[in-house]
């Protein structure tokens, strides 16, 4: 008997020992979930692109709505500091686009020609800790000439690694090396950027350089960079080597003028020095120029004031002519070509100096936040002298309300820029031959969680 009590209470004392195991498991999961993140950004986008036409044969007026967003996870960090996350991206148009044949009169920059985009727009591993990060697979990133060029109804994002170390308080060193990514219009990662056809190995990118330039799948880019901010200035200074396309360096610096009166004034430059002989470009009418050799010589100036009243600065911009190369010295620009979202000051919502090729530009800019920051006013306007499409001009207005409160995350912009260009038959680079005015009016609604 007491051999029986001695077992049961042995039993009865393994089984405690058990459910108390059990139970802190449960907590430690319990908490890593707490601790995991979800969040997301849902979307509702209405974009019409308004053209005046000098015949009937010229380009059509387009419009395209969408709906959709991003949806994030990521884990709680284990150990030591390793996390997992994901997203899910989708648009879907609610079947109320103009999707004929030919899609003449459909938008396809903003969702691409399909009723719907569904894709694992994100699926990573990184190690975080105060000084450094590194993350591995699909990805979201945001470099000068690399970046998620995000606006539109989904981003760009990246398949490969990223690196960033921060050893001192505002000293970044960044590395970065992917081999494939995801355009703004595309459902998967592909070996291509936008100097490809839309449908180059079943893709659908859109929003491009507008021509099949290149037929050979590229292996992707490259890049290290270090960037710096305090005591007023901002420095960056990459190297880029997109994979067969260009090789780059790019700096951009800024100093503010810290007066202690709320008016300080400001100075920056901005440079970019591309080579490469043996470019996949080579033979291809970048803007309408045919060559042999990547050979570019970009630089820039911009000045202002910073005040109570608002921002206003004022950019120039200027591209050397290199006879006989690629675009007599076109600036090559893979991931940002026709999406207009590269860091040159001059560049404005539907054009810029990558799109225009030679020449130069100048651009005066004023922002003005109110009523606490909840309104955002931007208006801005550029004029452009090609030496290939002639000279036009853009004119901005950007107004976006974020009203906060109980509804803080949500927002709403509007933005309508006017190209006017000066020389209908030049086109501007927009639709050589046919259009003569092009107003772009986007409207979005957006909320954060």
């Amino acid at each position: 008997m007491k051999k029986l009590f001695k077992g049961g209470a042995y039993a009865i004392f393994l089984l405690a020992g058990a459910q108390g195991a059990w139970a802190d498991t449960v907590d430690t999961l319990k908490d890593f979930l707490k601790e995991s993140s979800f969040s997301g950004t849902v979307r509702a986008y209405d974009f019409n692109r308004i053209y005046s036409h000098d015949t009937q044969s010229a380009q059509p007026s387009q419009a395209a709505f969408s709906v959709g967003g991003m949806f994030n996870f990521q884990t709680a960090p284990f150990l030591g500091g390793v996390s997992l996350g994901a997203s899910f991206f989708t648009a879907n148009s609610l079947g109320l686009n103009d999707d004929d044949g030919g899609f003449a009169h459909l938008d396809a920059t903003l969702a691409g020609t399909r009723s719907s985009i569904n894709a694992l727009g994100q699926a990573y591993i990184q190690y975080q800790n105060p000084w450094l990060l590194v993350k591995g697979g699909d990805q979201r990133i945001n470099t000068p000439w690399l970046i998620d060029s995000d606006s539109r109804l989904l981003p760009s994002t990246y398949q490969g690694f990223f690196a960033d170390a921060t050893p001192l308080d505002n000293l970044h060193f960044s590395a970065l090396r992917i081999f494939r990514w995801k355009s703004r219009t595309s459902n998967d990662y592909f070996q291509n950027n936008l100097y490809y056809a839309p449908t180059y190995d079943g893709d659908d990118l859109r929003g491009g350089s507008k021509a099949a330039l290149a037929t050979t799948g590229t292996q992707g880019a490259l890049a290290f960079g270090t960037s710096y901010a305090d005591y007023g200035v901002k420095f960056g200074l990459w190297y880029y080597n997109f994979e067969q396309f260009a090789s780059m360096v790019f700096n951009d610096t800024t100093y503010t003028l810290k007066t202690g009166t709320g008016f300080d004034p400001f100075i920056g430059d901005q440079y970019v020095r591309e080579w490469k002989g043996d470019s996949l470009l080579n033979g291809a009418a970048v803007n309408a120029i045919k060559g042999d050799g990547v050979d570019n010589v970009t630089y820039g100036l911009k000045g202002g004031l910073n005040s109570p009243y608002g921002q206003l600065m004022f950019s120039y911009t200027e591209i050397s002519n290199h006879q006989g190369s690629v675009g007599n010295g076109a600036l090559i620009s893979p991931y940002t070509i026709g999406y207009t979202t590269d860091p040159l000051d001059t560049s404005s919502m539907i054009r810029g100096e990558v799109d225009e090729g030679p020449g130069h530009a100048w651009k005066v800019r004023y922002q003005k936040k109110l009523l606490e920051d909840r309104i955002v006013f931007i208006a801005a306007f550029a004029r452009y002298y090609s030496d290939v499409y002639g000279s036009n001009n853009n004119a901005l207005i950007d107004l976006a309300y974020y009203p906060g409160g109980f509804i803080k995350g949500f927002s709403v912009r509007n933005r309508a820029e006017d190209a006017v260009v000066d020389n209908a038959a030049a086109g501007g680079g927009l639709n050589p031959g046919k259009a003569r005015v092009f107003f772009y009016d986007r409207v979005q609604l957006q909320y954060e969680f």
